[in-house]
């Protein structure tokens, strides 16, 4: 087996850096989607179905991209690198695109476009760590990704609030649409750290070369073509020997990314009842909530960066199962106790310049950007070890299936029956979301991976 060289932390860095960009493009879905839909005419219960895309699309592209980038090698250019930069250059133009959707179904189309570039740059991401790092670097390479993963979040979430803050843009500038020029301009954004940030990764950042074993495989199986048949048989081929961590920590994700599912899509509208009883979009009570989403959101992924790198000492000392279980715990009941809190009742001032006061609001997003950088790091941190190294990237798609289909299921049951039983409340579904990641924690606690989930 290839000895690993023990890479720098700036190394680390600069290899994860593209992560930024694709986690920039999805901080813009998370938080402008459902407004966007609203603002082309849909309805809450139609928000569900209409985030269909990105489950779907990762369903379908993960584990194919990640068993075609297994039997990748280009001496010029790599074998994970190429699916970065087709993806992001993808994304990027679907980005342009999305504010000058004319339509639900144009905005859905793109969305679909987007998320299946996104997840082209995304899965061969994951196995990147683990094709460049030692074990011994697993979890400091997991974690530069929560960082940029909050990083990226905390930048597309602020923008338009920026520019609407300072004085750039006003609240009220809207395009033809509806849509708010803030979001066209955030999304114009979004497309430039995209694919600039994955040019930096593609160019500064190497590949190891396959080993010859792996290489003669590499070669044999090209000359057989029909490669799409064979990935088929390779991802059926590796969903039998999944791993036993693997199956253990199919209920934590289940549970915990349906959570985040019900969160994205009914947070603006949750906080526009909450706090000023209205699910109006016509109003400027509703636009104010669309903001305030993407202050909490960017507040979360804050807190997901600065909590990254001390995660690496705590997870090295209590375990990464129980690091997760308390992560999700604090998320989970953050998420319950939203609807109990208000916008005008002050927690703190932040202490530099005139004071700026935070809400009390805010606090729910402290501790969902601990449950996120959890959420980011620990349960791919369990996994690594378990996985043979020459199956890394498929074995990494096959498990970020886990993520779609909860996402698959929470869309149908919550457009047919979930929402409806909650009282077509989307306060309520909040606090599912919060009670879900309460009972993925308490699975995560009987997860057991071949080096004890230690880090």
């Amino acid at each position: 087996m290839m000895q690993k060289k023990q890479l720098s932390f700036w190394q680390i860095l600069t290899m994860n850096f593209g992560f930024f960009g694709v986690q920039f493009s999805f901080g813009l879905q998370q938080s402008n989607m459902s407004a966007i839909y609203r603002y082309l005419g849909a309805n809450e219960a139609e928000l569900p179905m209409l985030w269909l895309a990105g489950p779907v699309t990762g369903l379908l592209v993960q584990p194919v991209i990640g068993a075609i980038s297994d039997g990748t090698w280009s001496p010029k250019f790599g074998r994970r690198k190429p699916f970065f930069l087709i993806g992001a250059l993808i994304a990027s133009l679907a980005l342009i695109a999305m504010p000058f959707s004319s339509s639900i179904w144009m905005a859905a189309s793109l969305l679909w476009i987007l998320d299946a570039a996104n997840n082209i740059a995304l899965e061969p991401y994951r196995a990147f760590v683990s094709d460049k790092l030692p074990k011994k670097q697993y979890s400091i390479g997991f974690l530069m990704q929560s960082f940029f993963t909050g990083l990226g979040s905390i930048m597309s979430n602020f923008t338009p609030v920026i520019l609407v803050s300072f004085g750039i843009l006003a609240l009220s500038d809207t395009m033809d649409n509806g849509v708010p020029v803030s979001t066209y301009w955030a999304f114009g954004i979004g497309a430039i750290a995209s694919i600039g940030t994955i040019l930096v990764t593609v160019l500064i950042t190497s590949e190891y070369p396959p080993t010859e074993a792996e290489l003669a495989v590499i070669t044999a199986n090209k000359a057989k073509g029909n490669t799409f048949s064979r990935t088929l048989k390779e991802i059926k081929a590796a969903f039998m020997k999944m791993p036993k961590t693997m199956r253990q920590l199919i209920p934590v994700m289940f549970f915990s990314w349906y959570a985040m599912f019900c969160y994205w899509q009914y947070l603006t509208s949750a906080l526009s009842l909450s706090l000023f009883d209205t699910l109006d979009q016509n109003t400027s009570f509703f636009n104010q909530a669309q903001l305030l989403t993407g202050n909490l959101n960017g507040t979360y992924n804050i807190i997901c960066v600065l909590i990254a790198f001390p995660m690496i000492p705590i997870a090295r000392k209590l375990g990464a199962k129980n690091l997760h279980f308390i992560s999700l715990l604090l998320g989970g009941i953050g998420l319950m106790a939203m609807p109990f809190l208000n916008d005008t009742a002050i927690l703190f001032t932040i202490p530099f310049g005139s004071g700026i006061p935070v809400s009390q609001i805010y606090l729910f997003s402290f501790g969902l950007g601990i449950t996120w950088a959890s959420m980011m790091a620990m349960p791919y941190q369990m996994l690594a070890a378990s996985i043979p190294s020459d199956k890394m990237g498929i074995y990494m798609g096959i498990f970020n299936m886990f993520i779609v289909i909860p996402m698959i299921i929470e869309i149908f049951t919550m457009q047919y029956f979930v929402y409806d039983l909650l009282g077509s409340n989307p306060i309520n579904v909040i606090r599912l979301a919060g009670a879900c990641l309460v009972i993925a924690g308490i699975f995560s606690l009987f997860v057991r991976d071949s080096e004890d989930s230690t880090v």
